[in-house]
C-alpha cells in the first residue's frame, strides 16, 4: 500500500519563494458515483415495489380481492424474494455485480410492466413473483458493490446512501402512481415505472467498472479504497456459512425486523384508507412524510457509527450503540393502533420508518464488519432470505387478522416491539468484536 502512495505522480505548485514544491494529487470520488448509481437502482426497485400499495385499496375494489387474498399475493412476492435471495448472493459473487445487476433488473423491470396484464387475484400473484425474484438480487448486488468500492470505515455510510433510495422510491410512489391512475388507467403505472428499470440497465452496463480496470480511479483513490488488509478471493459452498452463529444472527435479524418494512409498504396505504377515510389521492401527504423521514434515517444510520469511532468506540461498539439507538425509536410504534389522531399516528410512522431504516443500513453493514468480502454477497442473500421469510410469516398472519378484527391493533404492538428482541439475539449470537478471516 505504501508502494501504491508513494508511486502516486506529484503536482508541482509554486512556493513563496519561487522554487517548485510537490503535491500528491486529489483522490478522485468515483466510488460516489457508483454509490449514486445504486440510490438510483434503489429508488427504482421500491417505486415498482411500491405501485401495488399504494394501488391497492383502488384494485381492491376493481379485482375485488378480500384482505387474506391480498395477503396471498404479498406473500407470492416474499416466496420468490426469498427463494432468489438464497442464490442471488452467491450469482453476484460468481459472476460479478456488472453482469448480476443487469440480470437481476432486467428481470423485475419486465415483471413490474406484466402487472399491466393481470386481471385476477391470482395473475396478479404471479407478476408480484416474479418482481420478487427479480429484485432479490439488489441488495446482494448492492452490498457486494459497497464491499468492493468502499473500505469498512465508509461502507455504513455509503450503504445509509444508497439504502436512502429505497424511501425515494417509496416516496415517489404515491406522488406519482395515483395520478397516472386517475388520469390515463392504473395499468400505465405498472408500464411506466418497469420501463424506468430498463433504462437503469443500460446505464448500468455502459457505465460500470471494477475499481481495478476503472481508467477513471486514480491511484490515490484506488489505494483508499484498498486500505484494508487485503483478503485472498476464495470459491466456497454458501452452505458452509451455515455454521457461523454470525450468519444466523444476521439471518434472525432481518426475519423479526425486515416483517415491520413490509409491513409498511404493502398495507400502510390500506391502514390509511380504512382508518381515516382518505382516499387515493390523499395517500400522498402522510406516505411522502413516512418515507421522507426514512430517507434521513436510513443516512443518519450509516452517520451515526461513523460518529461514534471518531469518539473513540471502537466497531463493534459503535455498530451496536446505534442499532441500540434505532430500536428504541421504533418503540412506539406499538400504540399506532389506538390512536385515532392521523398527525400523530404520522408522526410515530415517520419516527419508526427512520429507525428502521437506520437499522437495516447497520444490519447490512454488519455483514461486511464480520465476513471477509469475498462472501458479503452470500451471507447477505442470506441474510435477506431470513427477512423474506419473516415477511412472508407476517403477510399470513396480518391478512386474516384484519378480514377478522377489521382494525391495526395487533399488527402494531408486535411490530414495535421485534427490534430489542432482534438486537438482544444479536448480542448472543455476536458476543465479541471478532471476524472471520476466511471461510
Amino acid at each position: 500500500m505504501a508502494e501504491a502512495i508513494s508511486s502516486l505522480p506529484e503536482t508541482p505548485i509554486p512556493s513563496p519563494s519561487g522554487s517548485r514544491e510537490f503535491r500528491a494529487p486529489v483522490m478522485t470520488s468515483v466510488r460516489w458515483r457508483i454509490c449514486a448509481l445504486l440510490f438510483v437502482a434503489n429508488t427504482i426497485n421500491y417505486t415498482d415495489r411500491q405501485v401495488l400499495g399504494v394501488l391497492a385499496p383502488l384494485l381492491q375494489v376493481k379485482i375485488g380481492w378480500t384482505e387474506t387474498q391480498y395477503g396471498y399475493i404479498v406473500v407470492a412476492f416474499q416466496v420468490a424474494y426469498a427463494v432468489g435471495l438464497l442464490v442471488a448472493g452467491g450469482i453476484m459473487d460468481a459472476v460479478g455485480v456488472r453482469l448480476g445487476y443487469v440480470l437481476s433488473v432486467g428481470l423485475w423491470s419486465l415483471a413490474a410492466m406484466s402487472h399491466a396484464l393481470a386481471r385476477t387475484p391470482l395473475t396478479f400473484g404471479v407478476s408480484r413473483f416474479f418482481l420478487g425474484l427479480g429484485e432479490s438480487g439488489n441488495f446482494p448486488a448492492a452490498i457486494k458493490t459497497v464491499a468492493e468500492w468502499f473500505p469498512k470505515k465508509e461502507r455504513a455510510l455509503a450503504t445509509g446512501f444508497f439504502n436512502c433510495g429505497t424511501n425515494v422510491g417509496a416516496t415517489i410512489a404515491p406522488v406519482v402512481v395515483p395520478w397516472i391512475a386517475t388520469t390515463i388507467g392504473w395499468q400505465w403505472a405498472f408500464l411506466f415505472t418497469g420501463g424506468f428499470s430498463l433504462i437503469w440497465v443500460i446505464l448500468w452496463w455502459s457505465v460500470y467498472k471494477h475499481p481495478e480496470v476503472n481508467p477513471k480511479v486514480n491511484a490515490a483513490e484506488l489505494a483508499h479504497i484498498r486500505s484494508d488488509p487485503s483478503e485472498p478471493a476464495r470459491k466456497f459452498p454458501w452452505l458452509r456459512l451455515l455454521v457461523y452463529r454470525q450468519s444466523w444472527a444476521l439471518l434472525i435479524g432481518k426475519f423479526l425486523t425486515d416483517p415491520v418494512w413490509w409491513f409498511l409498504l404493502f398495507w400502510g396505504p390500506k391502514f390509511f384508507v380504512s382508518t381515516f377515510g382518505i382516499k387515493l389521492t390523499g395517500l400522498a401527504l402522510p406516505l411522502i412524510i413516512i418515507y421522507t423521514g426514512a430517507a434521513v434515517g436510513s443516512i443518519g444510520g450509516g452517520w451515526l457509527p461513523a460518529q461514534f469511532i471518531k469518539r473513540g468506540l471502537s466497531v463493534r461498539s459503535a455498530r451496536r450503540l446505534a442499532m441500540l439507538i434505532c430500536a428504541l425509536a421504533i418503540t412506539p410504534m406499538t400504540l399506532v393502533g389506538q390512536i385515532h389522531n392521523m398527525g400523530v399516528a404520522i408522526a410515530i410512522l415517520s419516527l419508526a420508518a427512520a429507525a428502521h431504516q437506520g437499522w437495516s443500513a447497520n444490519i447490512f453493514t454488519l455483514a461486511s464488519d464480520v465476513f471477509p468480502r469475498y462472501a458479503v454477497g452470500s451471507v447477505t442473500g442470506i441474510a435477506g432470505f431470513g427477512g423474506a421469510v419473516g415477511g412472508i410469516v407476517s403477510a399470513l398472519l396480518v391478512g386474516p387478522l384484519l378480514d377478522k378484527y377489521h382494525n391495526y391493533f395487533w399488527p402494531f404492538l408486535v411490530a414495535g416491539t421485534l427490534y430489542l428482541l432482534a438486537l438482544l439475539i444479536i448480542r448472543i449470537l455476536i458476543p465479541r468484536a471478532e471476524a472471520i478471516a476466511h471461510v
